[in-house]
């Protein structure tokens, strides 16, 4: 993908943000992915007892990290592991199919980590899990057979094995 293809792709996620109509063009041309059956796990603990993570698909990670691949056309189906002691100011956003303009001004709008700092010392959530995980959203084509077939199950067995109890999901 050119730089030229990536400054169309933002401005359309301009676009799309300012105008309505723009964004019903788009999704109204969308296929969904869909699966069988729900995947659902009861809850069994008091959310003040639960460890807590963030995964988001809002392309968030570490200013250190590689950035997600914008070129690819059909996405980057990685994930960026993002230390939950760090300070937001060591996050960033890489990702060219939305508006991101005022979560770069306040992370939190999609990786709402002070929130759950927040939470966690009001005794509202047992804890904030150390590590969490960032994806780009916009995953077509053989990169959403990879991440539906190899990176969601290892950042599922990554939370499992970290005794995260429930995970907040954001969007982009």
């Amino acid at each position: 993908m050119t730089e030229v293809s990536r400054i169309k792709n933002r401005l359309i996620a301009r676009l799309a943000t300012r105008f309505p109509f723009v964004q019903k063009f788009f999704v109204g041309r969308y296929e969904p992915q869909e699966s069988e059956g729900i995947p659902w796990t009861p809850v069994e603990k008091l959310l003040s007892s639960s460890g807590i993570a963030v995964v988001t698909t809002a392309g968030v990670h570490r200013r250190n990290q590689p950035p997600f691949d914008m070129k690819d056309p059909n996405g980057d189906a990685s994930f960026r592991i993002i230390d939950g002691k760090r300070p937001v100011s060591d996050l960033m956003i890489t990702h060219d199919y939305y508006d991101h303009r005022d979560a770069d001004l306040d992370i939190n709008i999609v990786f709402p980590i002070e929130r759950l700092r927040e939470f966690e010392h009001e005794g509202i959530i047992g804890k904030v899990a150390d590590k969490h995980y960032g994806f780009m959203g916009h995953i077509l084509g053989p990169r959403l057979r990879e991440l539906i077939g190899k990176t969601a199950p290892e950042v599922a067995g990554l939370l499992k094995a970290d005794g995260v109890d429930a995970v907040l999901l954001t969007p982009g």
